[in-house]
């Protein structure tokens, strides 16, 4: 029959001919359409069933994955289904499941991971690891990473949200931290408050695990030649199957005689000798404002990266998320302390060796968010409904707040506007 619509000479065929065409067409594009499915779930903790946050959720042999939220939530789009996903969580046992449909949420068990204290350890194994990992962080530092970086920051004064700032970079980073930055969007919010921190930026994109830079022999980072002069490093243990291989949990914090103060935890495969994650805790972080009569007072700042996994199969990898939070008092004299907290959070994202040929931009103290912020036209369409923006519920709530207050402008695009039309001689005109 095909052959005789092809072949036939009469001229009234060839429309349907051309008809069958495009319903073929248009099948293949719905059939590609259909193909990306979503995918949605929470991951727990098997045994507390608490929710497990920054879990990597990934479908293995490919590029594609995502982490969850601080709820532990998660989105995945999919290319098309039955798909398999790995679900790993640093202190917890990797799991794969096969994923046959999309109708219903996912809700993912992890049971914890061994860890082992291995007996024949010496004290200086956690220096020798924590050296091995600096060496390797200095050895690979010029291996740059290119993607793009999705940052969001609340403050909070007295426990009620004062700001909000969301933004995503085209960001350039390495092993150790974030080298550049060139803004992509951004929005800004507040409401008429004693202070505003909309600068707080600066610090998740100047720190870094090792800065080249920096005078090696006074340094005073985790990852220095320093390490045993200036930290007491404690072995917590090692997670997983046996002493032989693993990430070595080690807890660190600065003597008594250093003036500076810092305290938390790095976690380092012990093969590769790769930093995993690292999580720090500054007890007496100094800060200022630009108004004298203000002081921070009992300031704190809390810092956290994770690195994405190699499975074993690399030195080093690009950063994944970075979280940051401060928490002070605001004193100013004659009236009562004002308690302080300001929250954020980096999910790092399409990221390549690729290089890039982006303006990206180092941080400077001279930074102005909100300036380049406005510098950028707002587009509602681009926070509407982005895949890559995952809120917690509370998070919710604050941007929720600020869009019912007209913050950001319209989520969506406003309708063009007609011409104005009137009547004459019965027709109406423009």
């Amino acid at each position: 029959m095909l052959f005789a619509l092809r072949s036939a000479p009469s001229f009234r065929k060839a429309p349907v001919f051309r008809l069958f065409g495009l319903l073929l067409t248009l099948f293949s594009l719905t059939h590609v359409a259909q193909a990306q499915v979503q995918l949605r779930g929470v991951v727990r903790d098997k045994d507390t069933k608490e929710a497990l946050p920054f879990a990597s959720v990934a479908v293995p042999g490919t590029t594609n994955g995502t982490t969850t939220n601080l709820e532990g939530e998660f989105t995945l789009v999919v290319k098309q289904l039955p798909t398999t996903l790995l679900f790993s969580e640093l202190n917890h046992v990797k799991d794969t499941l096969r994923i046959t449909s999309a109708a219903e949420s996912l809700n993912i068990l992890l049971a914890e991971a061994t860890v082992v204290l291995p007996e024949v350890k010496v004290a200086s194994f956690p220096f020798q690891l924590v050296d091995r990992a600096f060496r390797n962080l200095q050895r690979n530092y010029r291996r740059n990473y290119y993607g793009k970086a999705f940052y969001r920051q609340i403050t909070r004064i007295d426990n009620q949200p004062t700001e909000l700032q969301e933004v995503v970079w085209n960001v350039k980073s390495n092993p150790a931290r974030i080298v550049g930055t060139t803004l992509a969007q951004g929005r800004y919010a507040a409401v008429q408050a004693p202070i505003n921190l909309s600068n707080f930026s600066v610090y998740t994109r100047k720190f870094g695990l090792f800065d080249p830079g920096q005078d090696s022999t006074t340094s005073l980072a985790l990852m220095s030649p320093n390490v045993e002069k200036t930290y007491l490093l404690e072995l917590k243990g090692i997670v997983g199957e046996d002493s032989t291989g693993g990430v070595a949990e080690i807890n660190f914090e600065t003597r008594p005689e250093v003036k500076y103060r810092s305290q938390g935890t790095i976690w380092i495969d012990i093969e590769t000798y790769q930093v995993v994650r690292y999580r720090m805790t500054q007890p007496s972080f100094t800060g200022s404002t630009n108004n004298p009569r203000q002081k921070f007072e009992d300031a704190k700042l809390d810092i956290e990266m994770t690195f994405r996994s190699t499975n074993g199969k690399g030195e080093v990898a690009p950063l994944e998320l970075m979280k940051m939070t401060l928490n002070t008092n605001l004193t100013e004299p004659g009236k009562a302390p004002l308690a302080i907290n300001v929250s954020s959070f980096t999910y790092f994202f399409e990221q390549s060796a690729k290089v890039q040929s982006l303006p990206y931009a180092r941080a400077s103290l001279t930074d102005r968010d909100l300036d380049a912020i406005r510098a950028k036209p707002y587009d509602p369409e681009f926070w509407a409904d982005n895949p890559v923006v995952k809120r917690t519920p509370a998070e919710e709530e604050v941007v929720s707040a600020f869009e019912k207050k007209g913050a950001f402008g319209s989520m969506v695009k406003k309708a063009p506007a007609q011409p104005a039309r009137s009547l004459r001689n019965g027709q109406v005109v423009r």
